[in-house]
């Protein structure tokens, strides 16, 4: 009798230990982003009127990616502490085949279960590592889940309107660019490229509700810095390179898709946003626009910066380029054969 009280108080206590991390990500989430929004809306105005229009612009591009991606950045971290915390690693070597082969694979489609954005799929990419997960299929996931998941293809073919081959265009290049990636990761990655992405806690860390709560909060605060930095280096573009200078690529076909493949780099959109600046950039050709919505959730300098503090800029600088380079590929062929 005194066992089974024992147990249920435990029970109890550990699902209140949940509901409590559960409100107060909530609730840091919701204060982060309104206090984002005011200074999306105020900044400028006392940018104007203390310094000069450029620091305004500044700010409110810095606030708008900001503000735009704090959300999916929550989701992702709250995702990676639960698979820390409750999911042993038995299961997940269940679900996942042992070859990495065809782990890889079938990590680049479990990425279309997530909704959310690049921002959130760095921290479950790194709590999957942790819990055995190859690296190869962790990276898979890690491209695939901004990419390919259903909210993105929604959005995709709401901006482009009578077009599904753009979706499928986008959808196939985006899965196949993953899963090239894990891939080439498992065939020619070195291990001395990865640092190991630790939780603090040690090599045995805890498990359960606690554990959640502790990863949460680590997973959050560490992202959330580098979100910060990515956010001002693409800020920083946007006001320092004049409109007029891109003006003359847009008509070659082959410039016109190194440019957009570029600025997806820097621009940092969310992807679920990024379709619709892809179809405001009528001038481009279509393959352009696509290659830069396979480019940008994969590769960006918020996402880059992500990668280098959670896996080691070593990793982040050899990963991000040779995935910039697969990506455009992989665009370039699949709007010549659909497009």
């Amino acid at each position: 009798m005194a066992d089974g009280l024992r147990g249920r108080r435990t029970v109890a206590d550990g699902l209140r230990t949940v509901v409590r991390a559960l409100v107060h990500a909530v609730l840091s989430g919701t204060a982060l982003l309104a206090v984002a929004t005011v200074a999306s809306v105020l900044g400028p105005t006392l940018a104007l009127d203390l310094v000069t229009p450029p620091v305004a612009a500044w700010w409110t591009v810095f606030t708008a990616v900001v503000v735009q991606a704090v959300p999916f950045l929550l989701l992702g971290t709250a995702v990676s502490a639960a698979i820390g915390a409750f999911v042993p690693e038995r299961v997940l070597r269940r679900l996942l085949p042992r070859s990495p082969a065809l782990a890889v694979p079938v990590a680049g489609l479990a990425g279309a279960v997530l909704p959310g954005c690049e921002c959130a799929s760095v921290p479950v990419a790194g709590s999957l590592m942790r819990r055995g997960v190859a690296p190869a299929a962790a990276l898979a996931f890690l491209l695939s889940a901004p990419a390919v998941n259903p909210v993105v293809l929604v959005a995709t073919s709401l901006a482009f309107p009578g077009r599904p081959e753009m979706v499928l265009a986008r959808l196939l290049a985006s899965l196949g660019t993953a899963v090239a990636m894990g891939w080439l990761w498992a065939r020619f990655g070195k291990e001395k490229w990865l640092t190991p992405p630790r939780r603090a806690g040690g090599p045995h860390p805890a498990t359960g509700a606690r554990a959640f709560l502790a990863g949460l909060q680590h997973d959050f605060l560490h992202a959330g810095g580098f979100l910060v930095l990515g956010a001002a280096a693409a800020a920083t573009f946007n006001i320092a390179v004049p409109r007029a200078l891109l003006d003359p690529f847009t008509g070659s076909p082959w410039l016109s898709v190194l440019l957009l493949a570029l600025l997806a780099v820097v621009l940092c959109v969310c992807s679920e946003a990024d379709a619709f600046v892809a179809a405001s950039l009528s001038a481009f050709p279509a393959t352009a626009r696509l290659v830069f919505m396979v480019v940008g959730p994969m590769v960006d300098l918020k996402l880059f910066a992500l990668q280098a503090g959670t896996f080691g800029r070593a990793f982040a600088v050899r990963f991000a380029s040779v995935t910039w380079v697969v990506a455009v590929g992989a665009g370039v062929l699949t709007g010549w054969w659909l497009l």
